[in-house]
């Protein structure tokens, strides 16, 4: 008996089109991960299965009555503020203006999830307080949404999903956002669920080297065309080993001899903390830090999910309104002396996932790189052709230049990636900051943005502050790290 059964199917709309029709079956041992690069369909294939893009009557086919209730589906657009999600800005996560009596936090959310999901059992229960407990959940279920970090976020997205019990459960990329403990430990719930719970797995992944044990088929996908279903083992046995470098030198030495446009006037010294501490009601994010970043240093912040990386990033972009209330300097001056924000962000590239899930407008790609000279989110001065040409020149870098009249609500969300990142780095600047900027990117395009930073951090005086959850995604650059500890409700 198959689960699901497509052939030679082809979407109802033209826009919704595979290069050729789709095959795709799922049988009802199989558990599927579903690869390849940026751009490549993957997306569009997930939206054939889940009707979501529906293809003409009888290419599509079930082996149960109603896929709605059987069908779960989380995506990576999802993670970063869905559909009713539009209102969402760059700042609203630490503004606490924004929070009042309907705002809603996790604990009541999940149990609302929990109540729609089904028939409350003794069995169910059971298994939502062991969700709860792998993602660790109960520190979090007095806190606003709003304030979840991308990967508290997440786990959030996935415990509300998992309490459905559904008969198909897809995850778009699962593990990105996650620490080392909890990606380990969501493996290990997935391995079980579907072992116990006749629940089938369909896993979405740009990385095909964090492939879990127990998926036992692989469909990749490529150039929009749904190749044939083969083993995990077969895939593994033939998958092209990883690049070891990307970028060609000519355009490498390009990134390297950059002139400086806008340096802040040679500070020695880019980042003072002195004694910093961020709380939220009962909650301490960041206490007495003291933390300096000296012209020309590459560092690596780190830190549990929920441990204050992005809080802490917010008070150095002047996103957060508690950074005027800090002993904080920067390039020298001290936060408060009478500098604008956009005198703090003209020295500053920034990509992070609260910038990725604020970006709603639905604008030409090389539009969003130009608003990276302007520092804005979205683009209300119009640049110069001169500007347009250093956007086509970075966009390019990233190869991404065929993409540069594209909408972006119409991309990928690795492709949307690269855009951010082409605008993070567009105005050459002193400070670099990447938050998690290797999100929801193929091997390929993993290792071009390791190659571009690198070259990047080869211009005298530049600085890096580099967020990751994997080690291996570190740059060769680093030369200092930081780790932050998650401090425990009071």
């Amino acid at each position: 008996m198959k689960t699901i059964e497509i052939q030679n199917a082809r979407a109802r709309k033209p826009e919704w089109s595979m290069a050729e029709p789709v095959n795709f079956t799922l049988e009802n041992d199989e558990h599927i991960a579903i690869v390849g690069q940026n751009g490549a369909g993957k997306t569009m294939l997930v939206d054939m299965i889940t009707g979501r893009h529906p293809a003409f009557p009888g290419m599509v086919k079930y082996g149960f009555d109603t896929p709605y209730d059987n069908i779960k589906y989380i995506s990576f657009r999802d993670t970063y503020g869905g559909d009713n999600d539009r209102t969402y800005f760059l700042q609203q996560r630490w503004n606490q203006m924004e929070i009042d009596e309907e705002t809603p936090k996790v604990g009541s959310k999940l149990e609302e999830a929990y109540q729609l999901a089904g028939e409350d059992t003794p069995e169910r229960r059971s298994l939502q307080q062991h969700i709860y407990q792998l993602f660790h959940l109960e520190d979090l279920l007095d806190k606003y949404i709003i304030q979840l970090s991308s990967g508290e976020l997440r786990k959030f997205k996935l415990a509300s999903s998992l309490f459905t019990d559904p008969h198909v459960l897809i995850m778009d990329n699962p593990f990105i956002g996650l620490d080392a403990q909890t990606r380990d430990q969501l493996k290990e719930l997935l391995a079980v669920l579907s072992n116990e719970r006749q629940l089938q797995i369909i896993l979405v992944l740009a990385k095909s080297d964090e492939i879990p044990d127990f998926i036992t088929h692989i469909v990749e996908v490529r150039d929009m065309r749904v190749l044939p279903k083969v083993t995990r083992a077969t895939f593994l046995a033939n998958r092209a080993p990883f690049p070891t470098m990307l970028l060609s030198e000519e355009k490498r030495q390009a990134i390297s001899n950059l002139r400086h446009s806008r340096q802040a006037e040679d500070a020695k010294e880019v980042i003072r903390f002195n004694k910093v501490s961020i709380r939220y009601g009962s909650r301490t994010i960041l206490k007495d830090l003291d933390w300096t970043v000296m012209r020309g240093e590459h560092w690596s912040l780190s830190g549990q999910n929920g441990s204050g990386k992005s809080t802490l990033l917010s008070l150095v972009c002047a996103d957060n309104p508690q950074s005027y209330a800090c002993d904080i300097s920067l390039f020298g001056h001290k936060r408060g002396s009478g500098e604008s924000i956009w005198d703090i962000k003209k020295h500053i590239g920034y990509v992070s996932p609260e910038m990725h899930r604020s970006y709603k407008q639905d604008i030409p790609a090389i539009r969003i790189v130009a608003s990276g000279l302007k520092d804005s989110v979205g683009l209300y001065i119009k640049p110069n052709e001169k500007e347009y040409e250093i956007c086509r020149w970075w966009m390019d870098i990233f190869g991404i230049s065929h993409l540069a009249d594209r909408t972006f609500l119409k991309m990928s969300s690795g492709e949307q990636r690269l855009i951010l990142l082409a605008r993070a780095f567009v105005k050459n600047p002193d400070l670099l900051i990447l938050d998690e900027p290797l999100h929801g990117l193929d091997n390929y395009n993993r290792r071009l943005v390791k190659d571009i930073i690198e070259a990047f951090c080869q211009q005298p005086g530049k600085t890096l502050i580099f967020v990751t959850h994997y080690q291996k995604e570190l740059p060769s650059v680093i030369d200092h790290s930081i780790f932050l500890e998650r401090h425990k409700i009071e």
